[in-house]
């Protein structure tokens, strides 16, 4: 799945960057089309995956049970991101342009460097920009960290409900804001790929987690109203399981939270 996700990944760039690089006005959405062709190529996988956990809700009890059960298709799910975030970090170091990168350069300096946001996306090349946030402190970011991963919870939890596989693409979206990251503290230096990904994938691999199963829960859900299953005994089976994913999803995103703002700092 590892490699599965850097093909995806890495497909997507060179397409956009080849049918889009020349037109005027879609080469400034490059960072958006970017993340939606790699949807659309894992669109099927994201599919018959979220289908199969919800057979397996239908088939089993247990909480215990259901969380090992899922816990194989979320490691499957966490390579597949670990390539697209390996891929899209080495495209934007390769790439000389930040155009394919600029809506995740401009996200990525309103997360970390709010009070000097003008300065820090022009730094890295994108030229128009909106009004900066002025300074923050360390609880204040928790928190701030904290309510946005959780709007982006509720959001990936909502796309799930209208198509079971929606989520992928806000899964997708992280990914290339993440390589963004990870180019930019890498400093584009190929050798600094690796700890430039250990830099942020030590805390956001947990809110990755949490995002996926977010979307495990409602696709589930989705995927049982599709197929009918609603008027099944067993259809509160698959409630319960997603409900329990929901707490689980918010727990890991409060930890990841703490992780980003007092513990990732201390070590790089």
């Amino acid at each position: 799945m590892f490699f599965v996700g850097v093909f995806y990944a890495s497909l997507a760039i060179l397409l956009v960057n080849w049918i889009f690089a020349q037109d005027a006005v879609l080469v400034k959405y490059s960072g958006i089309l970017v993340v939606t062709f790699t949807v659309m190529f894992t669109l099927p996988f994201m599919y018959f995956l979220i289908r199969d956990e919800e057979e397996k809700d239908m088939r089993q009890d247990g909480l215990l049970k259901m969380l090992k059960e899922h816990s194989k298709a979320l490691f499957a799910l966490m390579w597949l991101f670990l390539g697209f975030v390996v891929a899209f970090s080495f495209w934007y170091m390769v790439l000389s342009s930040s155009q394919s990168f600029s809506a995740q350069i401009e996200t990525y300096c309103a997360i970390n460097k709010p009070n000097n946001f003008n300065e820090c996306v022009k730094e890295y090349g994108v030229k128009s920009v909106p009004k900066a946030t002025a300074f923050l402190t360390a609880k204040e970011k928790l928190f701030m960290i904290f309510a946005n991963n959780v709007y982006v919870l509720i959001f990936t939890i909502v796309f799930s409900l209208i198509f079971g596989a929606g989520a992928i693409f806000v899964l997708a979206w992280n990914a290339s804001v993440i390589a963004a990251a990870v180019g930019i503290f890498s400093k584009s230096d190929l050798a600094s790929l690796p700890i430039g990904i250990g830099r942020y994938m030590i805390h956001g691999s947990l809110e990755i987690a949490a995002y996926f199963i977010a979307a495990m829960a409602g696709g589930i859900i989705s995927v049982a109203v599709i197929k009918h299953d609603i008027h099944n005994e067993k259809f509160w089976n698959v409630l319960q399981d997603s409900l329990n994913l929901v707490i689980l999803a918010v727990v890991i995103l409060f930890i990841a939270a703490i992780f980003e703002v007092f513990i990732t700092p201390l070590l790089f």
